[in-house]
């Protein structure tokens, strides 16, 4: 690869960095939230150190032109190479620009367990609220660790997207989070009994209220939910997190 490729595919990652960064949201396909003013940072370092290096080569074959003026044996016909492999490098460069692969789903989170929940020893007393929104993670909390049973018959309200299960008669509520990019990333799931499935990775608002099993407040208790509604909802912008139910769609 010679030095233009090389400084196209500089400016052309650095591009792509700023696209995915400032233009769209793609970037939350990739890493969190937080990460952005990084991402920002390294596209306008790219473009810099492209530019920087065009200046420098330009430079160097105007001074080598002057000197094979003079000396038609010069040394400005000696062009070093690069690995084959280092085409490669165009790929994920054009991809920024060109291409996003869609977000992890249901195809990811089938294929792994079910996020370990932190263990918690106090509990806050739950709203009134009904139904009452919670996150898949806290509900997964309340069922095996809340000795109080608090959830006990409290009708909750969870977001997520539709993930298949081996059993016929339930599927999965499942939210994946990533803790600083898609490589790390881990889902949590909740089996929904009562209602039929949609297709995997809609996102859809589930009301219902806790499956009874085992003993609740205890790891024996299974994280399920017997479905009272479930409803087409949008997909967030940052779909990598745990929140809150959305706003339904009408």
């Amino acid at each position: 690869m010679r030095r233009p490729l090389q400084m196209t595919l500089l400016v052309l990652s650095g591009i792509g960095l700023l696209h995915i960064a400032l233009v769209t949201d793609l970037y939350l396909r990739y890493v969190k939230e937080g990460m952005r003013p990084l991402l920002i940072a390294s596209g306008t370092l790219l473009i810099l150190l492209g530019a920087a290096d065009a200046v420098s080569y330009w430079r160097r074959r105007e001074l080598r032109a002057e000197h094979t003026d003079h000396d038609e044996h010069g040394h400005g016909h000696h062009h070093s190479t690069a690995p084959r492999a280092a085409w490669l490098l165009f790929l994920p460069a054009l991809s920024l620009l060109f291409y996003a692969p869609p977000a992890l789903g249901a195809y990811t989170a089938s294929r792994e367990p079910a996020k370990v929940v932190n263990h918690q020893d106090d509990f806050e007393p739950l709203p009134a609220t009904s139904p009452l929104p919670i996150t898949l993670s806290d509900f997964t909390l309340r069922v095996q660790q809340d000795r109080s049973r608090a959830i006990k018959g409290r009708t909750v309200q969870m977001t997520g997207f539709v993930t298949s299960a081996t059993q016929g008669d339930s599927w999965f509520l499942t939210r994946i989070m990533i803790s600083c990019c898609a490589a790390d990333a881990q889902s949590v799931k909740v089996r929904i009994y009562g209602s039929p499935a949609m297709s995997a990775n809609t996102w859809v608002v589930v009301t219902g209220t806790w499956h009874a099993g085992g003993t609740l407040g205890t790891s024996s208790a299974p994280v399920a939910l017997d479905a009272r509604s479930v409803k087409k909802t949008t997909k967030p912008v940052n779909s990598y997190t745990d929140a809150l139910p959305l706003t339904l769609t009408r």
